[in-house]
């Protein structure tokens, strides 16, 4: 059984898709999203969309924040 405060907890410990995916277009978008345009409310395949490119042409923090979303992702479902 959870408590509410585990709850609460993992709630706000939970990653947001949605953030991620922001986030990656404002840190990474002229150097590795160049080829991709952001939409306004992603979907979770908005965002895995963007993963392998952050991967490819992204640096070390773009690899660990591709890594994020995906878990977000996966959480989401």
């Amino acid at each position: 059984m959870v408590t509410p405060i585990e709850s609460m907890h993992t709630a706000t410990t939970k990653p947001d898709m949605a953030g991620l995916y922001q986030q990656a277009f404002q840190k990474f978008g002229a150097s590795a999203l160049w080829s991709s345009a952001p939409v306004p409310n992603p979907t979770p395949e908005d965002a895995l969309a963007i993963t392998r490119s952050l991967r490819v042409a992204g640096n070390r923090q773009a690899r660990s924040l591709a890594e994020q979303i995906e878990q977000a992702c996966r959480a989401a479902v």
